[in-house]
């Protein structure tokens, strides 16, 4: 076992406590009469000889909800599906076509709620060997990687704020490159940074 693996395997074993966009934004909740929609992301971890990478996707320019944004794979739990594990993994073959079968699940991270209208089940996973993403045409402009210690440092995380339906919206945000990782993204990635010890 590798020593990311073992600080992931110890993370996910830690108690931890709920996620959400709203802990920065207390003066926006959900409507009470209009539930949040399950939802589901991997935490895909690449272990690689030249170190552990953490796999991302940005979002075609051309989608109605999210366009352009940085994202885990994931999304939305079908009907079809047999649960939140399950939708995980069928997005994550769709969006960057890896497998599975080729992911080993490790846990989940707590159920994330955000602003658009979804509890998000996290799933870490590990990826091992080759893998050559395909990014899903119309639905993912590009299949990148970050170095999964620029992902667990929690320094890095910083508080920002934008306008979101006329009022200010706070958020994390850890960017990297050209890369502008935040919302959503980058609470369920601070939360995993704070219960992981490299």
């Amino acid at each position: 076992m590798t020593e990311t693996e073992a600080a992931l395997r110890a993370a996910l074993a830690r108690p931890a406590g709920p996620s959400s966009d709203f802990d920065l934004n207390p003066g926006i909740r959900p409507s009470a009469d209009k539930p949040l929609r399950p939802a589901a992301v991997l935490v895909p971890v690449w272990l690689r000889p030249e170190g552990a990478a953490l796999i991302l996707t940005k979002r075609s320019s051309h989608l109605k909800h999210h366009p352009g944004q940085i994202a885990l794979p994931g999304g939305k739990v079908d009907p079809t599906d047999s649960g939140p594990e399950a939708a995980a993994l069928r997005e994550t073959w769709e969006e960057i076509g890896l497998p599975p079968d080729r992911v080993e699940i490790l846990g989940t991270l707590p159920v994330h709620e955000t602003v658009t209208g979804f509890a998000v089940t996290p799933f870490v996973g590990l990826i091992r060997g080759p893998f050559d993403p395909t990014p899903e045409a119309g639905e993912v402009d590009e299949v990148f990687t970050v170095p999964l210690s620029h992902v667990l440092t929690p320094s890095r995380f910083a508080i920002e704020r934008r306008r979101w339906m006329g009022v200010w919206r706070r958020y994390y945000a850890v960017p990297y490159g050209p890369y502008y990782i935040w919302g959503a993204t980058a609470r369920i990635l601070r939360g995993l940074s704070r219960r992981v010890e490299l």
